[in-house]
């Protein structure tokens, strides 16, 4: 939404706002000249407004959205308003269960630093434009293709990545075979032109039309991947081209995965591959995405966005493949209490790959209780002895006590409102 309100705000238009808590990123945007508030109130609203978007994150029952629909006002949401942007530029479109905001912004990173001048919409902020939305003068337009509410479907990207089709969103399909037949295969049959698919889904697609990918299989394959002096170091190989000892400062199996991905297209669409090279060891990452706050000697501090077990395992894995000596404490919040309920066998067992975990109560977001779902089921499945359920309000408190090696903040709902608290109590214990 954000990257989409600065859009509007490049073009000259007056933005206002509502989210249900302030932020650093809100923060930011009212530092751009932006308007935004945080109490839900038809007071607040502007009068003059031309267009509302909405996120289906926020409940169609809102006092602030009724009253924008009472009032006729045209109210589109986001996903057809990226769809409508985006219709008459030459659009990549980065879908899947995971890796869309670090492919995207890898790619996006990419493309910019091989001569191609493309605008993006993010979903998070890239470290190396500071920014979920990038400004460029070229046909070229890098987006995320959210499936949630079957979003991706307003897009019709010329080409397109699927990084995985693993469950997700059961509140809105029903079932997996829904979220493959009217979700990604419904969104493929869109791409006007190239799609590429993570080479472990194939079986999906009709391999005569669609170019797989992955580590150590797919028509673009990333192999030979190991680990030096803090980098991922990985062999690229293609139909066409071949790029060999490939640095990448990205950790984790699965972020050489979306940087494969990255790479296919950027050759398609004319970046050399020393370019390639260069573009690669010159990311900085996406913020929330395996973010290292602390990373010193002593004392590691990581902060990541995931909330599925498949994204669970992937942090946690990169984390213990970079520090194979020292002990991972890992403090998760569960965002939803639909998705805890559908994946509480995952993600107890994601969680045993930690060496302490810390769990905190579920964030709810868009969501009313569930009866009976509470951060407890995840809990009492859990093989790990070394849990301990917490508070945000004693998390810190809780904290003070553990010996921290390597710390891990995960989850997508408020804890990262914990990251700049938690980093002040570590400095202290150092100084």
């Amino acid at each position: 939404m954000s990257a989409i309100a600065r859009y509007f705000k490049g073009l000259g238009a007056e933005v206002y706002g509502y989210d249900k808590t302030e932020t650093t990123l809100t923060k930011t945007l009212v530092e751009e000249g932006m308007q935004i508030h945080y109490n839900e109130d038809v007071m607040k609203i502007p009068q003059g407004v031309d267009l509302v978007i909405w996120t289906p994150a926020v409940p169609k029952e809102h006092a602030e959205l009724q009253y924008f629909l009472n009032q006729g006002i045209p109210v589109k949401k986001r996903a057809e308003v990226l769809g409508i942007i985006s219709q008459h530029r030459r659009c990549i479109a980065i879908g899947g269960t995971h890796g869309k905001t670090t492919t995207s912004s890898l790619l996006t990173h990419l493309l910019r630093t091989g001569g191609v001048d493309a605008s993006a919409f993010l979903g998070g902020i890239a470290q190396n434009f500071q920014s979920n939305f990038v400004q460029g003068k070229s046909d070229w337009v890098v987006v995320e293709a959210d499936e949630y509410d079957r979003s991706f479907l307003q897009l019709h990207p010329e080409v397109a990545a699927i990084m995985s089709m693993d469950p997700d969103h059961l509140d809105i399909y029903g079932d997996v075979d829904s979220i493959h037949d009217t979700g990604y295969l419904a969104f493929a049959k869109q791409v006007t032109g190239t799609l590429y698919v993570q080479h472990s889904w194939m079986q999906y697609f009709d391999s005569q039309v669609v170019r797989s990918f992955g580590v150590d299989g797919g028509d673009y394959c990333s192999e030979n991947l190991r680990v030096e002096d803090g980098h991922f170091v990985f062999d690229f190989k293609s139909p066409d081209f071949t790029i060999d000892n490939i640095r990448f400062p990205i950790p984790g199996r699965h972020n050489v995965e979306n940087a494969t991905a990255a790479i296919a297209i950027a050759l398609q669409v004319g970046v050399t591959p020393e370019s390639i090279r260069e573009g690669l060891l010159s990311f900085k990452g996406i913020k929330r995405r395996f973010e290292f706050i602390i990373r010193t000697e002593k004392t590691v501090f990581i902060d990541d966005y995931g909330h599925h077990p498949t994204e669970l395992k992937a942090a946690i894995g990169a984390a213990k493949a970079l520090f194979p000596n020292r002990k991972v404490t890992g403090i998760f919040q569960p965002h939803l209490y639909s998705r805890t309920r559908d994946f509480v066998d995952g993600f107890a067992e994601a969680l045993d790959g930690l060496d302490e975990i810390l769990l905190m109560d579920i964030y709810p977001a868009r969501e009313k209780p569930i009866d009976g779902v509470t951060s407890d089921i995840i809990f009492n499945k859990m093989n790990n002895p070394k849990k301990q359920l917490v508070t945000k309000s004693n998390l810190l408190e809780i904290l003070k006590s553990y010996d921290i090696e390597v710390l891990m903040t995960i989850g997508a709902g408020d804890i990262d409102t914990m990251v700049e608290p938690i980093r002040k109590m570590l400095d202290a214990r150092t100084t």
